[in-house]
């Protein structure tokens, strides 16, 4: 974002919003009107690999970085938010927590999910921790992401949440999310994002010839 476009969109922020505290308005990943509101950053040290149990895959990453600023937009113009470290610690204790692993924020391409037992969510000294202990390669979704995380293709995760609690900083610059809500929600591997602080990578350790193997190695090879 340039720097006359920032200091624009936060000299009228600062006329027209009442408090600090106060929420951003028609928030968005992009400057286009109606955009997504997901905060996404490029996978922290994903990977999946193959578990040994029946082929089944293992998939590790982060669905957001704290304490580093990516740029946003509301009603005003550009802005640059953080997600505070602990931000979801609420959130995530909650008992009913259910939340699904899916591929672009669709809700039908779901992979694994937390009132299922096979997705984990976690705050970690990076950010926002995704593992899903056993993916099934037979899952057409499965399938279908898996090479291209191989290959770099697709390197980046999302997550979509409510914000409960934030406050601008005093020249409305930026805007710092406190405490966010993601029941409900989702943790999703996306394309482009607009958080880009971390990578991604696929990975299968060196394990003896079997069936359930060289079917899961037909299925990356698609």
């Amino acid at each position: 974002m340039s720097t006359s476009s920032l200091a624009a969109a936060a000299a009228e922020r600062a006329q027209n919003m009442r408090q600090r505290s106060d929420r951003p308005s028609q928030r968005r990943c992009s400057e286009q009107t109606g955009a997504r509101a997901t905060v996404r950053a490029s996978l922290s040290g994903v990977q999946v690999r193959e578990t040994g149990d029946a082929g089944a895959l293992e998939f590790r990453g982060h669905a957001s970085v704290y304490e580093r600023g990516y740029e946003m937009w509301d009603m005003f113009g550009p802005y640059t938010e953080v997600v505070s470290a602990g931000a979801g610690t609420d959130s995530l204790a909650r008992a009913d927590l259910d939340v699904p692993l899916v591929l672009g924020h669709d809700q039908l391409r779901r992979m694994a999910r937390t009132t299922t037992g096979t997705l984990v969510l976690a705050e970690d000294d990076n950010g926002l921790s995704v593992y899903a202990p056993a993916l099934d390669p037979a899952d057409y979704d499965v399938a279908y992401i898996a090479p291209k995380l191989r290959s770099g293709l697709i390197d980046e995760m999302s997550f979509a949440f409510r914000i409960e609690s934030g406050q601008w900083s005093p020249d409305y610059t930026e805007y710092r999310i406190n405490r966010y809500d993601i029941h409900r929600g989702d943790v999703a591997i996306v394309g482009y994002g607009a958080n880009p602080h971390t990578g991604a990578s696929l990975r299968q350790p060196a394990a003896p010839p079997n069936r359930a193997r060289a079917l899961l190695e037909l299925a990356l090879a698609r």
